[in-house]
């Protein structure tokens, strides 16, 4: 390879060699192997028990000889412990204890031997590179053309300020089924519901059932649209084309504004369901835009105009044209949903209870709105504020104050470092639902659209269970994990 005269004197300034391109100045700024193997498979530890992590390296890879330096974190909010360890023997324990029911969220983060490079010298290879980059370097530009996500090299210090330095992040839970809701209820909300239901009843469902070409075979498909109280349900109706009754499944949505897939009702459809796919907004379902993308910051100071009442009100009048659909066994109603279609499923059977036989939901968000003042990182819809009026109406939407209604056999998937649907409050709703309930534990896993890979136990589960559900068997929790801990005090 060609070098420019400048191009060498870089090279020559710093010590390294250029030969097969830039993998000398990757290499720096790499992370070791290491794996965490937690003490408790499940990531779950009774009150007083050793939690932690053994830290090894792989077989084959080298012993790093820098350090790791690790925070703990009481419910993703207040530092609980620092410390650091060093994996020069090529293993190493993470461990502490905790008296408290909390979930813990460690970060760990490398620090390489800082004898490569001064900060002397970082700073004049990036000034080096900016400078031949601006320069139009033809040497330089061909070599950088080959590591596209090349970025200049920060240096490391201090400890644990970048985020290329972070090696993991783990969570943990201590005594998760003694979490207790950060606030009680507002003194009216079930009056506050009840008026509202009770105007939902009085306006007409004026259903209008548009037939579409499904591209699933012996699947019918059709666009529908609902009258609700202020607003309309939309969304997609798909069942199998042969003549029956069936199970029924309602689809709820994850948040933003989108268009929905006619596929997600009529995929499931072509396995047995009567499927309504709702769209989280009065919007037609083929449609991703006429809505803020600020929808939860609407109307937020009071109750009776937050985005989320006639979000739920759409949600049970969903579920009111289901129960009286004509093709309907009569018999399987299941309500599921992912993030924000979780947290509107337990807000719909908390509305509804008796009407559904199942809820099915994957880390659900919007349980512990209030949590940022009671010691808990809130997650979606992030109401991470002092104003007392946003608190106020968070409440009136806050699933933990649901679930003490919700009567149908419950499962809730979690991460254990999801910061969107923080499982404190997901353990505490569970804890909350007087009905049989199951808890699904992801110890690796952060929301699902970040780690999509560490899905793997909801997606068995729940598709193991809808199987079950669509023959029409019950679901009964397996309640290992959500049945009190010894020494529990209600």
């Amino acid at each position: 390879m060609n070098r420019t005269p400048a191009t060498r004197r870089l090279t020559r300034t710093l010590g390294l060699t250029l030969a097969g391109g830039l993998l000398p100045l990757a290499a720096l700024a790499a992370l070791p192997q290491v794996q965490f193997t937690p003490l408790h498979a499940d990531g779950i530890y009774r009150l007083g028990q050793t939690v932690g992590w053994t830290v090894t390296v792989p077989a084959g890879a080298p012993n790093p000889r820098g350090r790791f330096a690790y925070t703990v974190k009481r419910n993703d909010l207040d530092v609980v412990k620092t410390g650091s360890f060093s994996l020069a023997s090529g293993h190493a324990t993470l461990a502490l204890r905790f008296d408290a029911p909390a979930m813990l969220y460690v970060t760990v983060d490398y620090e390489p031997t800082p004898s490569a490079l001064s900060r002397a010298q970082y700073l004049t290879l990036n000034r080096s590179l900016k400078a031949l980059l601006s320069q139009g370097d033809p040497a330089l530009q061909r070599l950088l053309a080959h590591y596209p996500h090349f970025q200049p090299l920060a240096p490391p210090f201090p400890f644990g300020a970048y985020a290329e330095h972070r090696v993991a992040t783990l969570g943990a839970a201590v005594a998760p089924t003694q979490l207790r809701a950060s606030l009680p209820p507002p003194r009216n909300f079930d009056a506050f519901w009840a008026r509202q239901l009770a105007a939902l009843r009085r306006v007409p469902m004026h259903v209008k059932l548009t037939p579409l070409p499904s591209a699933q075979a012996g699947v019918k498909l059709f666009r529908v649209r609902l009258k609700s109280l202020g607003s309309d349900v939309r969304g997609y109706l798909a069942m199998p084309a042969h003549a029956g009754r069936f199970p029924a499944l309602i689809l709820y949505q994850w948040a933003g504004v989108y268009p929905l897939h006619s596929a997600w009702a009529t995929n499931r459809a072509a396995e047995g369901w009567l499927v309504f796919d709702v769209d989280s907004h009065d919007i037609p379902p083929s449609r991703g835009t006429g809505v803020a993308q600020n929808y939860p910051d609407l109307g937020v100071h009071s109750p009776q105009t937050s985005y989320f009442l006639g979000m739920y009100l759409r949600d049970t009048r969903a579920l009111q044209y289901i129960r009286h659909n004509r093709w309907w066994n009569g018999q399987t109603l299941v309500l599921t949903g992912t993030s924000m279609g979780g947290q509107q499923s337990l807000a719909t059977a908390g509305l509804n209870p008796g009407k559904e036989t199942a809820v099915i939901v994957n880390e659900p968000s919007g349980a512990d709105m209030n949590g940022l003042a009671h010691g808990r990182r809130p997650g979606y819809p992030f109401y991470a504020t002092q104003d007392p009026s946003v608190l106020h109406t968070a409440a009136y939407f806050d699933t933990v104050n649901f679930a003490p209604h919700i009567t149908a056999p419950t499962l809730i998937a979690m991460g254990f470092i999801d910061t969107t649907a923080p499982p404190a409050g997901l353990w505490t709703e569970l804890d909350e639902i007087p009905a049989a309930k199951e808890a699904v534990p992801m110890i690796d896993s952060a929301h699902n659209n970040i780690t999509p890979d560490k899905q793997e136990a909801w997606l068995s589960r729940s598709e193991e269970l809808l199987a079950q559900l669509a023959q029409g068997d019950p679901f009964v929790p397996n309640q290992a994990l959500t049945r009190p801990q010894t020494g529990r005090v209600r």
